[in-house]
């Protein structure tokens, strides 16, 4: 295994001023699939499918200890959950990875967790991991998560045209990346 696999395998817990990130797993199978129900998120994240109990079962089972991938659960002060925050498609030659956040219900979005969040994670991916390009699309009808990406540091970089079709309308998809040399504001 090289440094970056070793790293993203022994993923810790990170903290922020209100937030615990931990690694995401069977144990938040029910908050998951309660996550799952939210058709606004879904729409959000162009999320599609059919999610049975043993299906996201399987996936969590899976995560801890992956060596190509980075799935923390976002939790509160009292250990509620309150979405994850996932680094996958690892470009090990490149050392990239993408980006990806969905937060647990309409009242958590807003409150600025998705950002606190993701600064941590981002943090963790350049200084620890070692990467050095963290990439994401959002889609155009989703400004507020945007302006959350352009607050951790995430630059745009283009856009991908009819990238999604939704209730039969398209829409288009903002492609956005930080590099570990790209300034983190605060």
């Amino acid at each position: 295994m090289s440094v970056i696999t070793d790293r993203l395998a022994a993923q810790p817990t990170l903290t922020t001023e209100r937030l615990t990130l931990v690694q995401l797993g069977p144990e938040h199978l029910d908050a998951s699939l309660a996550a799952l129900e939210d058709q606004d998120a879904l729409r959000l994240t162009g999320t599609r499918g059919a999610f049975t109990r043993e299906r996201v079962r399987a996936h969590l089972e899976r995560l801890p200890g992956a060596d190509d991938r980075a799935d923390f659960a976002i939790t509160d002060a009292e250990g509620t959950y309150l979405g994850e925050v996932v680094l996958n498609e690892l470009e090990e030659d490149d050392l990239a990875v993408n980006y990806r956040i969905a937060l647990a219900g309409p009242a958590l979005r807003g409150q600025g967790y998705g950002t606190e969040a993701g600064r941590a994670v981002v943090d963790w991916a350049f200084d620890v991991v070692g990467l050095h390009r963290i990439s994401l699309e959002v889609y155009a009808f989703n400004p507020a998560a945007q302006r959350s990406y352009e607050k951790i540091g995430f630059v745009v970089e283009g856009r991908a045209r009819d990238a999604l079709r939704w209730d039969g309308a398209w829409t288009d998809a903002v492609c956005m990346a930080m590099l570990d040399t790209d300034p983190r504001p605060r």
